[in-house]
């Protein structure tokens, strides 16, 4: 059985940064896109970035382009989320989950076409 593990959270500064990781065991997840989302108190879970199927191209967020990297460890069984530049706003849970349907590809990141959800980290920017 698939199951992903967040983690990496915690409380940061304005302007500071964090290094999530996503662990996944139990299944090959080769060819399948992974993706990261949030859910910020009150708001629904959104798409923050996605590495595709073979790890070369990814997706991210207008919220948050140029202030997030991902990337994948295939022997590792890990994807990272590289952030930066952390903004208030940027305070949610983060999950990582796998596409369910149209594998190889990121697109549409939303939440409905990806499963497998983990438990999720806490990332809490505040001054």
């Amino acid at each position: 059985q698939l199951q992903f593990v967040e983690s990496g959270g915690g409380l940061v500064q304005p302007g500071g940064s964090l290094k999530l990781s996503c662990i996944y065991s139990g299944s090959t997840l080769e060819g399948y896109s992974i993706g990261w989302f949030r859910q910020a108190p009150g708001k629904e879970r959104e798409g923050v970035s996605c590495i595709d199927g073979v790890g070369r191209l990814a997706t991210t967020a207008d919220s948050v382009k140029g202030r997030v990297t991902i990337s994948r460890d295939i022997v590792k069984n890990v994807v990272y989320l590289q952030m930066s530049d952390l903004k208030l706003e940027d305070t949610a849970v983060y999950y990582c989950a796998r596409k369910s349907i149209d594998l190889a590809h990121c697109e549409p990141l939303l939440q409905g076409v990806f499963e497998s959800w983990g438990q999720g980290t806490q990332v809490t920017v505040s001054s």
